[in-house]
């Protein structure tokens, strides 16, 4: 027999619209939900813009100011987070475009580079609990990271939002206004330079390969000394 009594929903089971109500309302619990949600996105547009982790943190917050304070203008066309990114990228081109001169966009299309368009994928199996490939492992982001932020300002916030974000062709042209055929002409490009900077920087790195140092070094000498104890008559 149903009681009558309706059921009020998780806040976390709330869709984007309905969050968006109750943030037009001024609701904490809304605003925090949305900025969790999309906090990650916002932050990799940035940072593909502008290279500098404080400024990019900077535009999230401004994009999030911007878009609290004026949620009246999102009426629901397109997604939260489309709408939300549109407002961060304006915001990181624009403190781009002030810190130096535009990009001559013309040139950097002419870029003809060799080689594969593929990039370097490394391996991502963790090992729990072991400080030496949890080293390794953030070495290998840190030269990822450092490879893109190398690349062309319009080859990198392609390659972010397409590879990183995993945005669809259509998306990253509407968020860039450019054609299909751009965005994926410069994907390419842009995939082709990061296996190149990864090539040349791991290359240089491989007579320091499959380091036998630390506590696995120590674990494995102590291993080897206990047995040989193990054996004396």
């Amino acid at each position: 027999m149903q009681s009558g009594i309706a059921v009020t929903p998780r806040l976390d089971d709330l869709d984007d619209l309905a969050l968006v109500e109750r943030a037009r309302r001024h609701d904490g619990a809304a605003l925090r939900l949305i900025m969790e949600r999309h906090n990650r996105q916002l932050y990799r547009v940035a940072r593909s813009v502008l290279r500098e982790d404080a400024e990019a943190e900077d535009v999230v917050q401004e994009t999030y100011l911007r878009a609290f304070t004026h949620l009246d203008g999102f009426r629901g066309e397109a997604r939260l987070a489309t709408w939300l990114t549109r407002i961060a990228l304006n915001e990181a081109l624009e403190r781009l475009r002030k810190r130096r001169p535009s990009v001559e966009l013309k040139q950097i299309d002419a870029i003809n580079e060799q080689g594969e368009a593929r990039v370097i994928f490394l391996p991502t199996a963790r090992q729990e609990g072991d400080p030496e490939a949890a080293a390794a492992r953030a070495e290998i982001r840190r030269l990822i990271e450092r490879a893109i932020d190398q690349l062309p300002d319009p080859f990198r916030i392609v390659f972010v939002l397409r590879d990183i974000e995993e945005m669809s062709v259509e998306a990253t042209a509407c968020q860039l206004g450019l054609r299909p055929e751009t965005v994926k002409t410069r994907l390419h490009r842009a995939r082709r330079l990061l296996r190149r900077s990864l090539d040349r920087t791991l290359s240089n790195a491989l007579t320091d390969a499959f380091p036998f140092a630390g506590a696995r070094c120590a674990r494995i000498t102590q291993s080897v000394l206990d047995r040989l104890d193990e054996m004396k008559p």
